[in-house]
């Protein structure tokens, strides 16, 4: 298999999955305003942490946009028991990372892993209320700072018409979100495609499942992968020996570990909660790697995917999805990651030119 083959593949397996994943990430989005998560999420408390932990699994927020809204949550009075599980399961998990989980990898796979996102985020939260107690008076002063992606929008107070609403929710899921994870998304089918072709087939086996384990943690850790982009590379890996375990260890460290997050966040929930958190993360990760591979290994469930197969009758419609998620790739990665140093030169040469003006008026 080539690799433009398997990238290919890859991209029509995910199109119609990923793009009904951004419209209902854009009704989310629409219809739970972040106003009313800072009302869920302010005590100190078992059902302000489950609260914060259940929401959090739903919404379309990848990790860099989740710090700036955890810091407002945090701002408007959420606490850091709250914040910290809000802070993991929203990046952990999607309406848009789920749908991508079902059409690369499977139904077991794609249940279990909202759970284990819901589940260490939870724990985090009540390490938090054990160990991590509120400080009486403690004020937060400083505006945190967005540090990658994601333009954050203020919720509008007001209520709109239905038919706005409807376009909010397209615009939304097809403009803000689907340019937020373009970037990482395109890498991680590259990466995947890249792991299927070049890969030995034997080469995670020949390493074991424990060394696996090590191995996604050294790097998953302290490096962002967001949700969407681990899905294919995490599907990519099991090909290639990975166990399920090892898999879903990828996809709940990935995007909820990173250090430039853990280093922002640290201002609001101490140095004592991002560790708690990473505990919280590891510790789960590891639990659930540990039961997934027992269900898969030990019970009646096998593992199936559609990925490494050769598809000779591909519908019409499936290819219309994949040419289209291309185009919302492509345009993602344009809008967030490549327009601004265009538009930098552009002002630059129109600056150059202004100024050789005003020095050629002036003689």
């Amino acid at each position: 298999m080539s690799f433009i083959s398997a990238l290919w593949q890859t991209i029509l397996l995910s199109a119609p999955y990923l793009i009904l994943g951004l419209l209902i990430s854009g009704v989310i989005k629409q219809f739970i305003p972040m106003e009313k998560v800072k009302n869920w999420l302010g005590k100190a408390n078992f059902a302000s942490v489950f609260k914060a932990a259940l929401v959090g699994v739903p919404l379309p927020l990848c990790s860099c946009s989740v710090v700036p809204t955890a810091v407002t949550l945090r701002k408007s009075g959420a606490s850091k028991a709250s914040t910290s599980a809000f802070l993991i399961s929203t990046p952990e998990s999607g309406v848009d990372s789920i749908a991508m989980t079902y059409a690369l990898m499977d139904l077991p796979m794609t249940i279990i892993r909202p759970i284990a996102a819901f589940m260490s985020a939870f724990f985090a939260g009540m390490l938090h209320i054990f160990f991590n107690k509120e400080v009486s008076g403690e004020m937060i002063e400083e505006e945190a700072k967005k540090p990658c992606c994601s333009k954050m929008k203020k919720q509008q107070a007001n209520k709109v018409s239905f038919p706005k609403a409807v376009m909010n929710s397209i615009r939304f899921g097809f403009g803000d979100l689907i340019d937020d994870i373009a970037l990482w998304f395109g890498f991680g089918l590259v990466i995947s495609a890249v792991i299927m072709v070049f890969i030995p087939d034997t080469f995670f086996m020949d390493l074991g499942t424990e060394a696996s384990r090590f191995l996604i943690l050294l790097v998953g850790i302290p490096v962002y992968i967001c949700a969407s982009a681990t899905t294919p590379i995490a599907a990519a890996l099991v090909l290639k020996g990975v166990s399920p375990g090892a898999a879903l260890l990828l996809l709940l460290v990935g995007p909820a570990t990173n250090v430039s997050n853990l280093l922002v966040i640290q201002k609001y929930i101490g140095k004592l909660g991002v560790t708690l958190n990473l505990i919280a993360v590891v510790v789960i990760g590891l639990a659930f790697s540990y039961l997934t591979d027992y269900l898969y290994v030990d019970t009646a469930i096998n593992w199936k995917t559609q990925m490494g197969h050769d598809h000779n009758h591909v519908m019409w419609w499936e290819q219309v999805f994949g040419a289209f998620l291309v185009v919302l790739i492509i345009k993602g990665i344009w809008k967030e990651n490549l327009s601004k140093y265009f538009a930098s030169k552009g002002h630059e040469h129109s600056h150059d030119h202004s100024h050789e003006a005003e020095s050629s008026s002036c003689h």
